[in-house]
């Protein structure tokens, strides 16, 4: 491999590595150390993924009842919420018990309802009876977080079960919890626990990491491998010796970033059928039009004409403009799924300093790219006059002699 490419492949080779990290989910709340008032105790505990929230709790295998404590900081004109779905993962059908602060006494309360499937992702909020029987219930304000006790029986006497969490800010003109956020940790707080073991089970958090994947594939492919195939094509060009290599380097780039991203444009669209009632437009308009225009570039390859063909100036404009497009709209796009998954700022950070990276790449070899054509223009210039020179000299010697 020549020198140019070499040092190309080598600068960019740790942004790779760095854009490998971007699904981490946000550091938990650690549940070890935590008490409760009137000196409760719980045997087992779990620091949950999202919202900071902690859940304690003891089984009790002989009647299989559950004594659960749930924290969650927030302010306190704000409501807390957990909950057992026992007929599927996340919000639709969850039975849960929601903490507030009376708007009239002031006094904490804490209520049960059922989030029916039926009335989608805006449910309308009652204190009523939930599917399996709850022994007692209680909840409290301290220390800037909410925590709920209850005593309960679990759904079908099963140690594993679906819960979800959730905090919000809004509330009802009746005064009761209403809609919360739908970015970040609120659209992820959900997660199965075995009770007796005091792990997650199965698949937990399946739908985080399917989101996980999804930015990653999109991350690596619009936002890294389509500009690198950019800077290819532009840059290594220029070097007489890159010649065919930064055309294959560069088809190459772009139809691994072509395949990736479709797969992750896929994945989106199967992540965004199944999440009913929260839609972002913005995003999932940008992925469109990002998969349509790729696709144009990529079967364009079919139209290319030969260099010396007439039509091929406007191939040329055609292909640059809808390159840059998609460049352009993969970074805002990408951006727009740091705000929705809201991960820890490192990975949003780790992905700046990559595409800065290659944004420094680029003009570096934009500056050299430039010195390179005028010297050659102006090699070209002289050889041009020597010839002009040498050949006027040489017809004035001509007609002398005739």
């Amino acid at each position: 491999m020549n020198r140019p490419v070499r040092s190309l492949i080598v600068a960019v080779l740790p942004c790779l590595l760095l854009v490998l990290l971007l699904a981490g989910p946000s550091a938990a709340q650690n549940c070890v150390g935590e008490s409760f008032s009137n000196n409760r105790l719980y045997s087992l505990c779990s620091s949950l993924p999202e919202l900071g929230a902690t859940l304690h709790w003891t089984y009790h295998p002989s009647n299989a009842t559950l004594d659960v404590a749930y924290r969650l900081p927030s302010p306190a004109s704000g409501w807390a919420a957990w909950a057992i779905n026992p007929s599927g993962a996340g919000m639709l059908g969850a039975n849960a018990f929601l903490a507030f602060q009376n708007s009239s006494t002031g006094a904490v309360s804490v209520i049960t309802t059922v989030l029916a499937t039926s009335t989608g992702y805006s449910p309308a909020i009652t204190d009523e009876a939930l599917s399996f029987a709850v022994h007692d219930r209680s909840a409290e304000f301290a220390a800037g977080a909410y925590t709920i006790y209850a005593t309960l029986d679990l759904p079908g006497n099963g140690t594993a079960q679906n819960t979800a969490w959730q905090a919000g800010t809004a509330f009802s003109s009746a005064g009761l919890p209403s809609a919360h956020p739908t970015i970040g940790g609120n659209i992820l707080s959900a997660t199965r626990l075995d009770f007796l073991s005091g792990q997650a089970v199965g698949l937990s958090n399946s739908r985080l990491h399917r989101k996980n994947i999804h930015g990653v594939l999109n991350a690596m492919s619009w936002g890294l491998l389509f500009p690198l195939g950019v800077i290819m094509a532009r840059y290594l060009r220029v070097f007489k010796s890159a010649d065919p290599a930064w055309f294959y380097l560069h088809i190459t780039c772009q139809c691994s970033g072509y395949i990736l991203g479709v797969a992750g444009w896929g994945l989106g669209l199967k992540l965004g059928s199944e999440s009913k009632g929260i839609t972002y437009y913005a995003h999932r308009n940008i992925g469109i039009a990002l998969f349509c225009l790729a696709t144009l570039q990529v079967f364009a390859l079919l139209l290319r004409p030969n260099k010396d063909n007439k039509y091929r100036i406007y191939w040329n404009v055609y292909h640059h403009s809808v390159g840059y497009t998609v460049i352009l709209l993969s970074i805002i796009n990408i951006f727009k799924g740091f705000n929705i998954l809201n991960p820890a700022d490192k990975w949003k950070n780790a992905y700046i300093a990559v595409i800065s990276t290659l944004g420094g790449i680029a003009l570096c070899l934009e500056v050299i790219t430039w010195v390179i054509v005028l010297r050659r223009r102006s090699s070209r210039s002289s050889e041009k006059s020597h010839h002009g020179a040498a050949n006027g000299y040489g017809s004035r010697q001509h007609h002398a002699v005739v």
